[in-house]
């Protein structure tokens, strides 16, 4: 029996990979979820264990991995971009604090049990930070080690758990050939688009929230120019990325943090692409400085030739399909 612990099972991802995890369980999985609110009612089935609490709780933690012997984290729970921005002092206790738990004690539950638990961490491309419009136009795509000046509590938080994680699977006390320790593997999401949530706390929501609303028959306000252009993902993607790292064998793996490509867009070409379904949407802009600068400073493409190479990592959806064939549909019955 696998034991799976899932961190911030109630969010986007979480339902996404609850839900994907079950479907393709053959062998027999033990999902535990942890959430600081009540889970989901959606994902009640789905879920075999849930504990209601904090990443932040250190007594918590320890005492799920002394009741289950978890085998895989795939640690999700975080203080999103905007959100962060409002209380910087929460997003870093979330992030950073509770990262921090979790790869410590879990980095002790391997060492005691000589054994190596995998640790699953979706960071973002808000670890990127270009210094003004000019210079992102120079660069069509990013790798991994270019540009990592964030300007959001958000990536700060995000980038120092990347090297965090790289510490405890690589570096913590020298590691020595004996030493089993969590092997951390971390993927960099674009801004990702579900047809099954929400969206909540992002600055890249524009485009999700821009969606719901016409689909409602609402008018909606964009809070960055037209021309603004960023690097987005639909949810199966993401899901699927993580599930291929996480599969891929330790030898093949040439680093521990992977970009991923989706699809690159406009807020003028997703709303262009939604009027095609909603052709009566009420779109307009009204520029917020400080989102728009977040936005500005986020890349619009990245490289991901690694990942490409070492775990055969390539996106289903590009931006006609993941509206055309996924978001659109799935978000248009939601409202009939």
């Amino acid at each position: 029996m696998e034991y799976v612990l899932i961190t911030g099972a109630n969010g986007e991802v979480g339902h996404g990979l609850i839900n994907q995890l079950k479907k393709d369980n053959k062998t027999g999985i033990q999902i535990i979820a942890l959430d600081i609110n009540g889970l989901d009612p959606t994902l009640h089935n789905l879920v075999d264990v849930f504990v209601k609490g904090s990443v932040t709780d250190k007594k918590l933690i320890e005492d799920i991995f002394k009741d289950y012997k978890i085998n895989t984290i795939y640690h999700l729970a975080a203080v999103l971009s905007t959100s962060g921005e409002k209380n910087p002092e929460m997003a870093h206790e979330v992030n950073v604090d509770g990262t921090f738990n979790l790869l410590k004690i879990a980095n002790i539950s391997s060492v005691e049990e000589n054994r190596v638990i995998k640790f699953l961490f979706p960071s973002t491309i808000a670890v990127y930070g270009f210094p003004d419009l000019k210079t992102k136009s120079k660069y069509e795509r990013v790798n991994e080690d270019e540009f990592l000046r964030p300007i959001t509590i958000y990536g700060i938080n995000k980038l120092y758990c990347e090297n965090l994680g790289v510490y405890y699977s690589t570096y913590y006390k020298l590691l020595s050939n004996n030493h089993k320790g969590v092997d951390f593997r971390c993927v960099r999401f674009p801004g990702l688009i579900s047809a099954d949530t929400i969206p909540s706390g992002g600055t890249s929501d524009y485009a999700p929230e821009m969606l719901h609303a016409a689909a409602q028959g609402k008018s909606y306000e964009c809070f960055v120019r037209g021309n603004s252009k960023i690097h987005f993902m639909a949810m199966p993607d993401a899901i699927n990325a993580m599930l291929l790292l996480k599969r891929a064998p330790k030898r093949k793996l040439s680093r521990s943090v992977y970009n991923i490509r989706g699809f690159s867009a406009t807020a003028k070409e997703i709303e262009m692409i939604i009027k095609k379904r909603f052709p009566k949407a009420n779109i307009s802009y009204k520029v917020n400085p400080e989102r728009q600068k977040i936005i500005d400073s986020w890349n619009e493409d990245v490289d991901d030739s690694k990942a490409v190479l070492d775990w055969g990592w390539k996106a289903k959806y590009n931006f006609k399909k993941a509206f055309e064939e996924y978001l659109i549909p799935a978000i248009s019955k939601k409202y009939l």
